[in-house]
């Protein structure tokens, strides 16, 4: 069964997935600044969080997503039925420069049909392990937590 998981397809994700990714970010006004990625999407960086996100959140919101797509796509794989998906993220920065994050935590409430933790474990082992190229790209001091609540229907 193990392996069975390790080799799943995710072709439809990888042909979209590139190898060499650009972005701009522009000025706009203070400290604010609008980042464009190369498919077109924007987000605002703001240092007062007036007019956008600090990049710090922003960085939640990526590793966050990047563990999502994973593990919906390894639980739909198993068979799995879900009706509601949310991550609530938080994570615990060193108070002194660099502000780098100390740890990360993850919580999923889930809820659906045919949803077991051992599915659980080894879609978030499979995302934690190989396939979450944001966790990869964080530095490997960073202790990243990740739980889950589920609710069967």
């Amino acid at each position: 069964m193990e392996n069975e998981h390790e080799n799943i397809d995710l072709s439809c994700h990888d042909e979209k997935n590139r190898h060499l990714l650009k972005t701009t970010l522009n000025l706009e006004k203070d400290l604010v600044f609008k980042a464009r990625t190369q498919s077109g999407y924007e987000i605002d960086f703001d240092a007062n969080v007036e007019w956008g996100c600090m990049p710090t959140e922003s960085l939640l919101m990526s590793l966050s997503g990047c563990h999502a797509i994973y593990v919906v796509s390894f639980l739909r794989k198993m068979k799995v039925e879900i009706a509601s998906f949310k991550m609530n993220i938080s994570g615990e920065r060193r108070s002194n420069p660099p502000q780098y994050f100390r740890s990360i935590e993850m919580v999923i409430n889930i809820s659906g049909k045919n949803i077991t933790p051992e599915k659980m474990d080894k879609a978030i082992s499979l995302s934690k392990e190989k396939y979450c190229s944001v966790q990869h790209s964080l530095r490997k001091d960073l202790k990243i937590n990740v739980k889950y609540n589920i609710t069967n229907e």
